[in-house]
C-alpha cells in the first residue's frame, strides 16, 4: 500500500507520555504503565514516548531501553506508539531507531543533530543524517522542527527531505508561525508530506488545523479534551471545533505558558493516575501557587485525568 498525504498512516491526537519518577528520582514503572492506560482510556489516537516533555534529557541509555520495552509491551498494539530516538550521532540515532522498530514502534521522532548552544551541522549534513536513519528502518520518521535544537530548517528544506528520503514523511512543527510553515510545507512537499502535525501542547492547534495539520502532538493530561476539538474539525464541523477550542484554551494556555512539562504529571497525580509528580533533579518542582492555578483551571473542564484514578 502506498501512503501519502491523501492516505496517511497516522492522524489525530498523539500526546506525549511523561516519564514518572519516585520522590527520590528512580523510575516508577507501575505509575508509568497506569499513565499509559489512562492516556489510552482518555481517547489518545496514539502516544509518543521519550520526547522532551518526557524529560528524555535526564534519562540514561539503560533507562531509555527499559521504558521503551516496558511501554511498548504494555500498550501491546492498542494504539500506535512513536518513540523519540534523537541523538547527535547519525549512527547511534539509526541504531536507536532500529531497536525501537524491532520492539514495535509505529514511528520514530528525531530532532536534527545539535549539541549545547552552538554545535550544529549544515543542511547537507542534516540531510545525510536523516538519510542514514531512514536506511536503518522501514517505519516513518517524524522530523521534530523545534526551537530547542537551535537549528533553523526552512519549509523548502523539509519538503526536499520528504521528497528525497524514503522514511521522512511526518513533521512536527513547533516553530513560531507554525501555521504558515505548515501551509508552505504542504504546498511544496505535496504527497511526500504524509503527516504535517501541530505541536506545543495545542497552543496553536486551531490555526494549525486550518493550515492543513492532520495530527497533533500535545501534552498528555487531557487528550479527551483535545480529541473533542480535533474530531469536530476533521468531521467538517469547524464552528463546533472553534467553540470547543475556546472552551479548552485557558487550560491549554496555562499548561503552555505557566507550567510546561510539569503540568501533565501534576494533573495526573491530582487525579490519582500516578503516585508522584516530581521531575528529576535538577529540574525544580512547580511552584505551589502555579500548581493551584493549574488545578483550578482544569477543574472547570472536568477532564478525565482528575477522575480516572479516584
Amino acid at each position: 500500500m502506498t501512503f501519502s498525504a491523501r492516505n496517511p498512516r497516522h492522524v489525530g491526537v498523539f500526546p506525549v507520555v511523561p516519564t514518572t519518577f519516585t520522590a527520590s528520582g528512580e523510575l516508577d514503572l507501575p505509575s508509568q504503565l497506569r499513565c499509559v492506560d489512562f492516556m489510552i482510556d482518555a481517547g489518545s489516537n496514539g502516544l509518543c514516548i521519550l520526547a522532551n516533555f518526557s524529560e528524555q534529557f535526564v534519562l540514561s541509555d539503560a533507562e531509555r531501553e527499559t521504558l521503551t520495552s516496558a511501554i511498548l509491551a504494555h500498550v501491546a498494539g492498542r494504539v500506535p506508539v512513536i518513540v523519540t530516538t534523537t541523538h547527535f550521532s547519525s549512527r547511534i540515532c539509526a541504531e536507536r531507531s532500529r531497536r525501537a522498530q524491532d520492539q514495535g514502534a509505529a514511528m520514530v521522532m528525531v530532532m536534527p543533530p545539535y549539541h549545547g548552544a552552538t554545535l550544529r551541522v549544515s543542511e547537507a549534513q542534516i540531510h545525510a543524517f536523516y538519510r542514514t536513519v531512514s536506511h536503518a528502518i522501514d517505519i516513518p520518521i517524524m522530523v521534530q522542527d523545534a526551537p530547542i535544537s537551535g537549528t533553523p530548517m526552512s519549509a523548502e528544506f523539509l519538503a526536499r527531505m520528504a521528497q528525497e528520503i524514503a522514511q521522512v514523511s511526518y513533521f512536527k512543527i513547533e516553530t513560531a508561525g507554525a501555521a504558515s510553515k505548515l501551509r508552505e510545507l504542504i504546498r511544496l512537499g505535496g504527497d511526500a508530506v504524509e503527516g504535517p502535525w501541530d505541536g506545543e501542547e495545542a497552543i496553536t492547534l486551531l490555526p494549525d488545523l486550518d493550515a492543513g495539520a492532520t495530527g497533533a502532538m500535545t501534552g498528555g493530561a487531557y487528550p479527551d479534551g483535545i480529541r473533542l476539538i480535533v474530531d469536530a474539525y476533521r468531521a467538517g464541523r469547524r464552528e463546533e471545533a472553534v467553540a470547543l477550542y475556546t472552551q479548552w484554551l485557558p487550560l491549554i494556555n496555562f499548561e503552555n505558558r505557566q507550567c510546561g512539562l510539569l503540568a501533565c504529571k501534576a494533573l495526573m497525580q491530582e487525579g490519582g493516575v500516578i503516585a508522584c509528580e516530581a521531575p528529576r533533579h535538577p529540574l525544580p518542582a512547580m511552584h505551589p501557587d502555579t500548581r493551584a492555578g493549574l488545578i483550578e483551571t482544569a477543574r472547570r473542564l472536568d477532564p478525565l485525568v482528575l477522575r480516572w484514578g479516584r
